[in-house]
């Protein structure tokens, strides 16, 4: 039988935890303070930076790039070709793509065939949502619930539905920002945006 002990494992920049159900192949670069949960597994060619979260039936494939402070939570896939940058939050099964046309009959499998998709520091990635590779999600953007995304998001954009469309714009912190004309501000932490062609930006 399994001990739900966590296992403590050195690094030379400090060490990580990792439940004893789960898999962390070598060669493989995991940070400081990141925890791994019940029956997860890192690939060996996976990077997870320093303080991360990786909930329980996570799969991180070889190749795979993971900043710091990343929260995954339970039943989430990230596949070769996606990389998570610094505080990225991936809600449970959120679904990420790689290849733009699977068959079974035709092997593709190669960083070759891979199309990749970046999501951007701050971005949040709400529950059941479908990334389609291929695509940039940009910095502190919001995926609601379900979302279908199929092309590339701007920073801060809120977007919903299937296929995704923006609905809205978010603040740094995560609550929708409030408009009269070109300024926006946040009714919760008070930072102040302007809306200039097409984007927003911080302007206290």
């Amino acid at each position: 039988m399994l001990s739900n002990k966590v296992k403590v494992v050195p690094e030379p920049s400090g060490t990580y935890f990792v439940h004893p159900s789960s898999y962390v192949d070598e060669p493989c670069d995991v940070g400081a303070g990141t925890q791994i949960w019940h029956f997860s597994h890192i690939s060996s060619g996976a990077r997870v930076g320093d303080r991360c979260k990786i909930g329980q039936n996570v799969f991180v494939a070889g190749g795979v790039c993971i900043g710091n402070n990343v929260k995954i939570q339970n039943n989430v896939s990230v596949y070769a070709g996606v990389t998570l940058e610094d505080d990225v939050f991936c809600g449970p099964s959120v679904v990420f793509t790689n290849v733009k046309t699977p068959r079974s009959a035709f092997v593709r499998n190669s960083n070759a065939d891979y199309l990749p998709t970046l999501v951007k520091q701050g971005a949040s990635i709400g529950a059941n949502a479908t990334i389609v590779c291929g695509t940039v999600i940009g910095c502190h953007a919001l995926i609601g619930a379900g979302a279908v995304v199929t092309r590339d998001v701007p920073d801060q954009a809120i977007v919903v539905g299937n296929p995704a469309r923006q609905r809205g714009w978010a603040c740094r912190c995560g609550v929708p920002l409030v408009f009269e004309g070109e300024q926006g501000r946040c009714p919760e932490c008070a930072r102040q945006y302007q809306l200039l062609r097409g984007s927003v930006t911080l302007i206290s």
